[in-house]
């Protein structure tokens, strides 16, 4: 019949059988662990960046010409179990001296005049770095079991301008700070990063204002991560 809207028998296709077969869907746990990992890696690197950066600056860029000192590669991490003692015979951690930079002069307990010269010197290094000075610590190592001068004492002792004063083994201390070829520990300054690494070796009576700019290239590199204080 015109307008019907019945068909023929077998004009209409057969409907395809609804499927009930489960198929395994992803774990939202494991999306979640790998983006967390992906996180974490970049959150290192991040942190790593300004520290490689500082390093790649200093000892491969070099900017503003090259360095003053004798630069240490690789740099040498301070042992962590150096035995350092006070004068009071108290043992001091190693990684105390960590979280500041560190000008290390390594003299003995009778102090001679060129001792007090190099201990004269390293005052003035560090007040020379005017603001930035607060980065700097000043350490002499005595590799002896003796007791300075109280007058020598009295002097690196001066309020705002102290000098942390520390006995440590010789043998053990050769460890970690070598001096030049034919030269002895007490002709040198040892510049240490504020991760305990021994990172250069200058002249025990230097040109200040040049060892000075030493010290302030290795500021400014690593200004991104080392603050003042520990």
């Amino acid at each position: 019949m015109s307008g019907s809207n019945s068909s023929a028998p077998g004009s209409a296709a057969s409907p395809e059988p609804v499927s009930f077969a489960v198929h395994s869907l992803p774990d939202p746990r494991a999306a979640v662990q790998k983006a967390g990992r992906w996180k974490m890696l970049l959150v290192m690197a991040l942190c790593a960046a300004p520290v490689v950066a500082s390093y790649f600056t200093f000892y491969v860029i070099k900017p503003s010409g090259s360095a003053y000192g004798e630069l240490i590669t690789p740099t040498v991490d301070i042992p962590a179990d150096l035995p350092l003692t006070d004068l009071q015979g108290s043992a001091v951690k190693a990684e105390s001296l960590k979280g500041q930079w560190l000008l290390v002069a390594v003299q003995p307990s009778r102090c001679d005049a060129a001792c007090e010269r190099q201990l004269y010197v390293q005052r003035q290094l560090r007040e020379m770095l005017g603001k930035e000075r607060a980065r700097v610590d000043k350490l002499w190592l005595i590799p002896d079991d003796g007791t300075p001068r109280a007058e020598v004492l009295a002097a690196v002792g001066q309020k705002g301008a102290e000098v942390t004063v520390l006995r440590v083994p010789a043998d053990r201390l050769a460890a970690w700070l070598k001096p030049a070829q034919g030269r002895n520990l007490s002709e040198h300054f040892y510049v240490v990063d504020p991760m305990g690494r021994w990172m250069e070796r200058a002249p025990g009576e230097p040109e200040p204002k040049k060892l000075q700019a030493d010290l302030v290239k290795l500021l400014k590199a690593s200004a991104g991560w080392d603050n003042p204080g520990r």
